[in-house]
């Protein structure tokens, strides 16, 4: 049970800074991290960890970055991640925009005020002289979005699978505790043809019309609402000219379903269409790039119990999700975990993203008693 009137609490609510929080945010948030593009910004996240006197600091292969602040050791060890890469590409523009109540940048609120949670959980603990129950792990990885298929995550858990409970740290999702984790099947599709020029070869297959015959009869697919199921063509590319038929073509296909024997199913029939599109010179085929696992604990889980009493404490009504997280490995592995959120925001993944700084307060204190409740869990 979370006590706000424990001398530990108060120590650490009273040694928030959520204006440094937030200039942290914007500094991670000036350093482009597209996805497998996030070296540059774990090199900061890493030089912050240590200027933090944290212990064991390291960079993996991937560009995971870990680091441990040493706990009595009587409990198992708590793990807090956050992911440190964007789905905006390397050369997009991350001017700011300050609001009196608003601030307007991509990629700030997903997920660079996540990272930055991070760096303030150390710091207030440390400010606060708050020795934990067990040491505290601390991970800033990579892949969690767009093609990354959840890599770092999965990395991260192939090491740290003893841990109490895993919290995973989204800047906009403040109220919002996810502890179910959908099935995400991402395919490529891609149509291959002879080609040839737009006049003189007219009426050999096209790889262009193909697919797109192909994308259209996949858009007109009649998906359940009860499990929620979804189906979004994102991305299509493919010819040479105006004025050549296609050669090649292709496109990006994410499916999801709440119920995983209704995505194998809906990814059953995006196979027999692509079979079926196959013709006399003309081929499309499916490949596989990224298949994000479902799992789940339950909302009378001791975990969500923790999360929903943290944020009882600070006054926030919470609301139970689903969705498709860095939360969806050790949710999988059957291993405790939550995603929980810092500020209040929205159009994430659009340049106009923005964050609502007047929850952040409210945000850090309910990680910090999760955090510290959690070691009771173990």
């Amino acid at each position: 049970m979370i006590r706000l009137a424990d001398l530990t609490i108060q120590r650490a609510f009273a040694a928030l800074q959520p204006n440094r929080t937030l200039d942290r945010a914007i500094a991670i948030q000036q350093i482009p991290a597209p996805t497998f593009a996030e070296a540059q910004r774990a090199a900061y996240v890493a030089r912050e960890f240590k200027a933090l006197g944290l212990s064991d600091v390291e960079i993996d292969e991937l560009g995971n970055v870990f680091a441990r602040r040493s706990g009595r050791g009587t409990y198992r060890p708590i793990l807090v991640t956050a992911h440190t890469d964007t789905v905006f590409p390397a050369d997009t523009d991350l001017t700011l925009q300050r609001q009196p109540e608003r601030i307007v940048g991509p990629g700030l609120g997903d997920n660079s005020l996540g990272v930055a949670g991070l760096f303030a959980l150390a710091e207030t603990l440390d400010t606060a002289k708050v020795i934990t129950s067990g040491d505290l792990w601390l991970a800033a990885n990579v892949g969690e979005e767009g093609l990354g298929d959840l890599r770092g995550m999965r990395r991260v858990m192939e090491r740290f699978k003893q841990v109490a409970a895993t919290i995973i740290i989204e800047g906009m999702a403040f109220g919002h505790v996810y502890h179910e984790a959908i099935g995400v099947h991402r395919l490529r599709l891609t149509a291959s043809a002879e080609g040839g020029h737009s006049y003189t070869h007219y009426g050999r297959p096209s790889a262009v019309h193909g697919l797109v015959r192909l994308a259209a009869r996949l858009a007109d697919l009649q998906l359940l609402t009860q499990p929620k199921t979804t189906l979004n063509i994102g991305q299509i590319s493919g010819g040479t000219s105006v004025n050549t038929i296609a050669r090649h073509a292709s496109l990006e296909l994410d499916l999801r379903s709440e119920d995983p024997k209704v995505l194998a199913a809906l990814v059953g029939q995006v196979e027999n269409l692509t079979h079926a599109a196959n013709a006399a010179g003309l081929t499309l085929t499916s490949a596989i790039t990224s298949q994000r696992p479902a799992g789940a604990i339950p909302r009378n889980h001791p975990l969500v119990q923790l999360a929903v009493e943290a944020l009882h404490a600070v006054g926030a009504k919470p609301t139970f999700e689903r969705g498709s997280t860095d939360a969806n490995i050790p949710l999988s592995l059957g291993l405790p975990a939550v995603c929980l959120g810092l500020c209040k925001g929205g159009n994430a993944h659009r340049p106009d993203e923005y964050i609502e700084t007047a929850m952040l307060e409210n945000g850090l204190k309910q990680l910090l008693l999760v955090v510290l409740g959690a070691y009771e869990l173990g």
